[in-house]
């Protein structure tokens, strides 16, 4: 799994403009990273009656429950913190079994979003899955933009998981390899915040 995981990363990082990168999440991380889950949500709370303090309150304990529930579910995940020009930018949260690939969260602070990051990673995610011949997996909320790019991606619906879809992609789809290019500079934009796992406790 080591030389495995060493692939992934060289091949994610190689999807990403130069200036950007990934590395391990490490304890120092969570300050930037409950920074970054709050803006996901942002558009969410906008329209509810509260004060600012009672939403950073709400988020702050949301986030915690987020991060308790990855922890408990998802033993062998890859945490992985996206960058540019070494400032924290990003998410990007994997784990890989024997049966699938899940992609349990990919996030952009909101000035990185609608660049082709998220789409370069997903789609770097799916030439790695197609050469193990594992499907991906993952999470998302009917009403977040990212569905259609995961649909485009060849992703369908299986289910209804609580307030969540979950969606499946075969392995070796062709389309997907063919529009893979080397660099996120070249990806056109997608249109879509790249966010797929939301919290797992809402309001």
């Amino acid at each position: 799994m080591a030389n495995t995981t060493g692939a992934l990363v060289a091949r994610l990082v190689s999807a990403l403009p130069a200036s950007h990168g990934l590395r391990d999440r490490t304890e120092a991380d969570l300050p930037f990273l409950r920074r970054l889950y709050a803006q996901t949500r942002q558009q969410e709370l906008a329209p509810v009656p509260w004060t600012a303090q009672q939403k950073e309150d709400f988020l702050g304990d949301q986030f915690g429950k987020q991060h308790h529930h990855y922890l408990q579910h998802y033993p062998r995940a890859q945490w992985w913190v996206v960058t540019c020009e070494d400032d924290s930018i990003g998410r990007l949260y994997i784990e890989q079994t024997e049966s699938e690939l899940r992609i349990m969260d990919v996030s952009l602070l909101e000035h990185h979003r609608n660049q082709g990051l998220g789409g370069a990673l997903m789609r770097a995610l799916l030439l790695h899955t197609d050469e193990l011949g594992l499907p991906a997996t993952l999470h998302v909320e009917p009403f977040n933009p990212a569905l259609r790019l995961y649909e485009r991606l060849g992703f369908a619906t299986e289910e209804t998981r609580g307030v969540y879809l979950f969606m499946r992609r075969p392995a070796a789809q062709p389309s997907v390899e063919n529009d893979l290019v080397p660099r996120a500079a070249a990806v056109a934009p997608d249109g879509d915040d790249e966010q797929i796992e939301p919290p797992v406790h809402r309001m």
